[in-house]
This record gives C-alpha cells, sequence and structure tokens, in this order.
C-alpha cells in the first residue's frame, strides 16, 4: 500500500485545475452558439500551436504555396497574374497611373515596420519619412514620383534587416529595373523575411514558453473541457483497456509467485501500459485519447520505427542462428547488412501485402551477402538446406503471430519499458548479440518516448488521477480495503 499512497501524493498537488468536469454526463454535447464554436477552435488552435512548438525542437513556419497542379494553385496563379498585368499596364499608360502603386507601398512600408525591433528607432523614423505616403500622393498628383529611388530606398532598408541566408536574394533586387517586376520580387523577398522573423521569435520564445508549458496547458485544456464534457471519453476507454491488460499480466505474474504477493494494480503500471500500447495502435480498436492526439503523428512514426528496428533485429537473429555466428565476426559485415535490410523495409509499414513483399526481397540479399562473405573469407558456402530455411524463415516475418518475431518484440518492449520506467536499459530482458545491434536506435527512440511521455503526464496527470482512481478502485473498495486494515 506505501507504492500506491506514493502515487496519491504525487497526483494530489495543489495547483491543478478544477476537475469537477470529469463527472459530468457523456454524449452529444448541449447545443453551442457559433461564438462559442470559435472561441473553442481558437482555443484548441492556440493549445495545438504552443505544443508543436515545445515538443518539436525543429519546429518552424514555411511560407505557404498552394500544391502544384491543384485548382488552389491555379486561381492564385490567374490571381495574381491578372494583377501584376493591370499594374503593368497602369505604370505603361501615359501619363502613369499610380494608383494600384500606391497600395503597394503602404503595405511594403507596412511589412517592413513589422520587421523593425525596439532599437530600431532611426530607421523607423526614416522609413516614416522616405515612404510618407501623403508626400507619394502629392509626388503622384504633380508628376514627380521616382519609383526607383523609393526601391533603392527599400532594398537597403531590406539589407540591413534580413537574416544573413537573405542575403543572395536581396542583393539579386538590385540587377532588377522593370518597376512591376521589382515590385514582385520585393513582396516575395519580404514574405521570406518575414517567415523568418517568426521563427526567431518562436526560437526566442521556446526557453521561456517551456518554463509556463505544462499550466498553460493544463488550463487550455480544461477550457476545452467545460466547453466539450465529452472530450475525455476516448481517454477513459484507453485507460480502461490498460487497466484490464495489466489486470490480467498482474493475475499471471501472482499466481506464480503465490498468493501472498497479491495487491492494488499500480497506476504508474498501468499508465506506462496504456503508452506503449500507443506505439502500436490499432485504428480499428478504438477512438484516439484526446489528451495525447497533438502528440499522434510524432507517436505514430515511432511506432513505426519500432516495428521496423524489430524487424531487422528478427533478421539479424536469424542470420546469426543459421551462419552460427560466423560471419557477424566479419568486419563491415553487418553494417552492410544492416544497410540493405533497412533499405528494402522502408515504407513497407503502408501494407502486409507491401511488407510480405520486402521481406521476400530481405531473404534473397541476405542469403547473397552471407554467401559473399564466405565466399571472400574463403570459408565454406552455406549449404543450400540452410540457404533455403533462411530465406524461408525470414519471409514468414510478416507475420504477426510468428515466433521468432513475438519474441523479439516482447524483448524490445521490455527495453523500452524499463527506460520509461526510469531505469537504466541493463534491467530490461538480456539482449541477444543481434538484437545488441540496434540497441543504440532503440536508446534513441527511447529517449524520444520517453520525453513525450513525461511531458504528457505531466500535464495531463490530474486529468487521468480520478479517472484511474475509479478504475481501480470502484465504490466500496475503498472503504473494503480501509476496513481491513
Amino acid at each position: 500500500m506505501s507504492n500506491q499512497r506514493e502515487e496519491a501524493a504525487d497526483d494530489s498537488l495543489t495547483d491543478l485545475p478544477c476537475l469537477e468536469k470529469l463527472n459530468s454526463p457523456t454524449g452529444s454535447p448541449p447545443t453551442a452558439s457559433l461564438s462559442s464554436l470559435m472561441e473553442l477552435e481558437n482555443c484548441v488552435s492556440n493549445l495545438s500551436l504552443a505544443h508543436e512548438i515545445l515538443v518539436n525542437r525543429d519546429f518552424c513556419f514555411k511560407p505557404r504555396s498552394p500544391p502544384t497542379g491543384s485548382l488552389e494553385g491555379r486561381v492564385t496563379e490567374v490571381v495574381h497574374r491578372a494583377f501584376w498585368d493591370s499594374l503593368q499596364e497602369q505604370l505603361s499608360s501615359d501619363p502613369p497611373n499610380y494608383s494600384h502603386a500606391t497600395i503597394l507601398l503602404q503595405e511594403v512600408k507596412t511589412m517592413l515596420q513589422s520587421l523593425l525591433m525596439p532599437g530600431h528607432v532611426q530607421l523607423r523614423s526614416q522609413l516614416d519619412e522616405v515612404l510618407d505616403m501623403e508626400l507619394i500622393q502629392q509626388e503622384v498628383d504633380h508628376g514627380a514620383l521616382d519609383l526607383h529611388r523609393l526601391a533603392g530606398f527599400i532594398i537597403n532598408t531590406m539589407a540591413s534587416l534580413c537574416a544573413p541566408v537573405r542575403d543572395p536574394e536581396v542583393r539579386a533586387l538590385r540587377d532588377l529595373k522593370e518597376p512591376v517586376e521589382l515590385l514582385r520580387e520585393i513582396f516575395q523577398v519580404l514574405g521570406l523575411m518575414k517567415t523568418d522573423m517568426v521563427n526567431f521569435t518562436i526560437q526566442s520564445l521556446r526557453p521561456h514558453l517551456m518554463q509556463q508549458a505544462v499550466q498553460y496547458e493544463r488550463a487550455k485544456f480544461q477550457q476545452i473541457l467545460e466547453n466539450q464534457p465529452a472530450s475525455l471519453d476516448n481517454t477513459a476507454a484507453w485507460l480502461q483497456a490498460a487497466v484490464s491488460e495489466e489486470a490480467s499480466a498482474f493475475t499471471v505474474q501472482s499466481d506464480s509467485s503465490g498468493p501472498d504477493s497479491r495487491g492494488p494494480l499500480s497506476a504508474t503500471a498501468v499508465l506506462n501500459r496504456a503508452y506503449m500500447h500507443l506505439l502500436h495502435w490499432d485504428p480499428q480498436d478504438q477512438k484516439y485519447p484526446e489528451t495525447v492526439l497533438m502528440d499522434q503523428a510524432r507517436l505514430d512514426a515511432l511506432g513505426q520505427r519500432l516495428q521496423m528496428l524489430v524487424l531487422e533485429a528478427s533478421v539479424l537473429l536469424l542470420t546469426n542462428a543459421q551462419c552460427g555466428g560466423v560471419v557477424f565476426t566479419l568486419q563491415g559485415f553487418v553494417g552492410k547488412l544492416r544497410q540493405s535490410v533497412t533499405a528494402l523495409l522502408e515504407g513497407s509499414h503502408t501494407s502486409e501485402a507491401d511488407l510480405k513483399e520486402a521481406l521476400s526481397g530481405v531473404g534473397e540479399t541476405v542469403v547473397q551477402q552471407v554467401t559473399e562473405a564466405l565466399s571472400a573469407q574463403g570459408a565454406a558456402a552455406l549449404p543450400q538446406e540452410n540457404q533455403d530455411l533462411l530465406k524461408g524463415q525470414i519471409s514468414d516475418l510478416w507475420k504477426h503471430n510468428n515466433s521468432v518475431r513475438t519474441l523479439t518484440g516482447e524483448r524490445v518492449q521490455g527495453f523500452l519499458r524499463a527506460m520509461l520506467q526510469g531505469g537504466p536499459a541493463k534491467r530490461s530482458p538480456e539482449l541477444s548479440a543481434p538484437l545488441r545491434l540496434v540497441s543504440a536506435e532503440l536508446a534513441e527512440l527511447g529517449t524520444a518516448f520517453g520525453r513525450i511521455v513525461h511531458f504528457n503526464r505531466t500535464v495531463f496527470g490530474p486529468f487521468y488521477a480520478p479517472i484511474l482512481r475509479k478504475l481501480l478502485f470502484p465504490p466500496g473498495e475503498a472503504e473494503a480495503e480501509e476496513d481491513s486494515r
């Protein structure tokens, strides 16, 4: 009971949000007003963006462009061409018509102002002086507007503000003489500079966001829960499945250890089992838990990588068994073999048919490389019977119930589970030599997985606690436990 009390103490934090909505009835949510729906959408959008910035160290904004050949792309191209053709026609008329040009200059000024930092006092003053729209309109009225002079100032300003990576684009602007082309390219480069500024701001804010991330995400999710009381239904089902699986495993273990070893299920063990389940999630099984939705793509990618590592390790295990370990001692053999296996298995997770075909090719390649390695060393070739057996064993790995694949998967799962529990990998089941060949990749995967799990538990622990309390201690059991003591 001491572990149980310690876990309960961990969940009883004083700064947690109110969880009264956890007991709200499920089912269809009440009819919401348009404004409340928009508020909820904004809340979800802000939460997703903040979470992505925090957990994805490579996150950055990229200039948006419609897919090539799409209807949106064609429409955008037509509209843009019409606009610039119209500007060309206006500037080519006699006298020139600057109505569109002045609007563009105002937009350029606004974009440049958005790139200024608080310390750019002098530059801001120069910008207001040179791109004074009232003065520019007077010059237009008197036929004295000099677009090239203004463009020169704009380019010089861009050169002083842009990141070093944009220097080539800005220098290229100086070679343009035709006004329409010059304005069009200025807009394009300014768009890239604005994206650079946003990404720089994100990198600058990330350390500060990390300090407030847990409370921010927790509060935002609570806000979603208040608008949609059923927002934890899938999470409850996910935890219920983990409790059932843990109870079954716990029963088997306690039966083999004796009745004196029985005790309450650990909430930590249940959560770890639930998180491990996300690495091999079956979309047909149930809906994804709401509290982990923002990390679904990352977890799916880790799950696919895990599946490939299990298959790679299984191939190595079978090869080692058939060859007696001889070729594994040859310098460079394992690296070359793994490279070939990885390349052949790439993308094969999409369907069983693709995996079956890929493994057939893997078998052929493995036998060929083993034969070449033995021949290079002057050793006896692998008997044809062993070659055929190895090919067949590798081909059979596409089956989910394949004994070698299952055993390898269990050992790999144990390896990751030990990392998730915070202990060293050596606490996991002993890895055979072929499995140790992928231990570095497993450790890297486990570190990435553990980082996601740790952050998720920290944020959503208060939301999990009441659900787990009901599942682990149904009404009446807690009182009975107290009375028995």
